[in-house]
This record gives C-alpha cells, sequence and structure tokens, in this order.
C-alpha cells in the first residue's frame, strides 16, 4: 500500500521508479544539524540537485509530541508538517549545486499554508519541496513544498523562504 501510494505521488511528477536515495542514519544526518526528537526526515526517495526532492517521514505514536497533541487523539502538529518539509528543502539547499554545506540555513518566512487532512500515527508523510528561486547574492532561496498521506494531498505550503548564513 505504502509503496503504492509513493509511487503515485511521484508518477504524478513525472519521476519514474523511485528508490531510496538515502537514509537519516547514513546521509541525511552529515547535511541538517536537526537530531532526535527534532529530525523530521526519515528517507529521501527522489533527489534532483538544486531542483527539488521527495521525502518520507514516518509518524509514529513514540514521538513525543503526541503526549500532548493530543492524548486521546494524536495529531501531527501542522507547525511540524511545515517544519519537515522545511528540512527536507534544506537537504536541497545545503548541497551543491546551492551551496557548499557550509552554513545553516534559517527559516525567513513561510506563506500560503493549507492543511487538507489531519496527520495521524501510522501515517507516511510524503513530502515534496521544489526549489523556486534563488538569489546567489543575498543568500536567500523560495521553495514550494506538498505532503501527501496515502496519495491525498494533507499539507501544502505555497512559498517557504530561508536565509544561509555562512559559517565563519
Amino acid at each position: 500500500m505504502l509503496k503504492r501510494c509513493i509511487h503515485a505521488v511521484l508518477c504524478s511528477k513525472g519521476i519514474a521508479h523511485p528508490e531510496a536515495i538515502f537514509t537519516v542514519d547514513e546521509h541525511i544526518a552529515k547535511i541538517l544539524p536537526h537530531r532526535y526528537p527534532f529530525a523530521l526526515v526519515d528517507k529521501v526517495i527522489y533527489f534532483e540537485p538544486g531542483k527539488r526532492a521527495v521525502g518520507i517521514k514516518c509518524i509514529t505514536n513514540n514521538e513525543p509530541q503526541f503526549t500532548g497533541h493530543f492524548p486521546d487523539r494524536p495529531i501531527m502538529p501542522g507547525v511540524l508538517q511545515v517544519e519537515a518539509m522545511a528540512q527536507l528543502g534544506g537537504i536541497i539547499a545545503l548541497q551543491a549545486p546551492i551551496s557548499d554545506g557550509k552554513g545553516t540555513f534559517f527559516f525567513g518566512g513561510v506563506d500560503g499554508v493549507k492543511w487538507r487532512k489531519p496527520v495521524v500515527p501510522g501515517d507516511v508523510l510524503v513530502m515534496e519541496v521544489e526549489l523556486t528561486a534563488w538569489k546567489q547574492r543575498f543568500g536567500i532561496a523560495k521553495m514550494a513544498g506538498r505532503g501527501y498521506v496515502d496519495g491525498k494531498l494533507a499539507v501544502e505550503v505555497k512559498e517557504f523562504t530561508f536565509a544561509l548564513v555562512q559559517d565563519k
């Protein structure tokens, strides 16, 4: 079922034969500074350098946010869904050709967020993030993202704005 859902989302975007590109254990942790419990990208299944990525977040009952959001009806907070997509955007932005991996991307803004359905434990959030603009001179990246559960749109962000702060 999961494989069909992922395949349907990717095929609708013109991406054929998806395979795992990298997982948190081998590569993601080398790119992003986030660690448990705030590492929200479990696997990248498609990566097009400098353009777009498709990643997965498996939602489980063991995540700390569910002790309070909400104990009797756990729902992944919308801001964490947006954060998960932002982290996937960071994977795009912190690699060539956008950057050399030195520095940190920070949120500069987020516009046009819509939640379409709850994301709950047992769901797999399949996220697609696409770079829409890169202003190298100012270190500003613009991206758009969508998250799907069971092939249905669960969350969308019309525009993320990120700022690259270079390490000294």
